[in-house]
């Protein structure tokens, strides 16, 4: 990282997971933003028999995923002599992240509970909203569908200070989530914010077709 006056300031990105019943949300912070990440969109049809009507039909937004390693390094807290880095590495941010595929102990306690006094049908309890936030224009409600890590290097204790983490998400949209959660929204605000977006290009590649000032 360069320290020129005049470097622009960077954003980072974040995963931050929201549980309703905790009043302190789940904030990770990417230490280092990812170089690339690679985005898959499904369009939600018809199926291959639907009549011909049904061709241009649109069930839904696109299903969504999105791929991102993520690199952890302790190396700059290990240099100033941060008391957190230096006794556990970085297993606290792997373990941030390793938490949004875990449910609470909590309610497997709970469970374990009920299932000892013989109730026979346990719903399992929601887990926590979880958006990833990749500047002002992409904040997504999204889902982790895999995770793998790779522990580069490790300390005298055997604590990883070098890390990097490969994450798997699927975008949540309002047709996943129910209108009564916070997600719903914030996946249709992300919808419009992109229907924006691509009328600010439509205005750029019409002139660049038409030539001149061109007014829509």
């Amino acid at each position: 990282m360069t320290t020129f006056p005049g470097s622009p300031r960077v954003l980072k990105g974040a995963l931050v997971s929201v549980d309703p019943l905790i009043p302190i949300p789940n904030v990770i912070v990417f230490q280092y933003n990812p170089d690339t990440m690679t985005r898959s969109l499904k369009p939600r049809a018809p199926g291959a028999d639907s009549a011909r009507s049904e061709a241009q039909r649109l069930t839904g937004p696109p299903e969504e995923t999105i791929k991102v390693e993520i690199d952890i390094d302790a190396a700059d807290q290990l240099e100033t002599g941060d008391g957190i880095a230096g006794a556990l590495g970085v297993y606290p941010q792997l373990s941030a992240l390793e938490m949004l595929t875990y449910p609470k102990s909590a309610t497997v306690i709970a469970n374990t509970i009920l299932l000892a006094a013989g109730v026979i049908e346990i719903v399992p309890a929601d887990g926590p909203l979880t958006l990833f936030i990749w500047g002002a224009k992409r904040i997504l409600p999204v889902r982790v569908t895999d995770c793998s890590i790779t522990e580069d290097a490790h300390d005298t204790s055997l604590n990883p200070i070098r890390a990097r983490a490969s994450l798997g998400l699927r975008v949540l949209s309002y047709n996943d989530l129910s209108i009564t959660s916070p997600g719903y929204y914030i996946f249709l605000a992300h919808q419009i914010v992109k229907e924006a977006m691509s009328v600010v290009n439509l205005v750029n590649d019409v002139s660049q077709v038409m030539g001149g000032n061109v007014k829509l």
